[in-house]
């Protein structure tokens, strides 16, 4: 993984609806997970980009958001940093 990884990821998990999409159209989602992790909060605005700054230094939650090929996808770390969930917009 290319650049410093910012916080731990824990677990990774990923829902049925985002491998069915990953898997129909090519998309890496660990390539995602890897953005996430380093900071790169994708297509979120600049107030969510500095709660999820706060969120890393305060222990909280982590969102980032991601539209691919259309569709936006979400790559959420837990506050306890256990698990980090990779979904379609429409599950969460």
């Amino acid at each position: 993984m290319a650049g410093r990884v910012r916080f731990a990821s824990g677990r990774w998990c990923c829902t049925r609806g985002v491998i069915t999409f990953a898997v129909g159209h090519g998309v890496s989602l660990t390539e995602l997970v890897e953005r996430h992790l380093r900071g790169d909060w994708g297509d979120l605005s600049a107030a969510d980009k500095r709660e999820n700054e706060a969120s890393i230094r305060l222990g909280l939650r982590i969102l980032s958001a991601y539209v691919v090929r259309g569709t936006k996808l979400y790559v959420i770390t837990e506050a306890d940093r256990s698990t980090t969930t990779v979904l379609l917009a429409d599950e969460y």
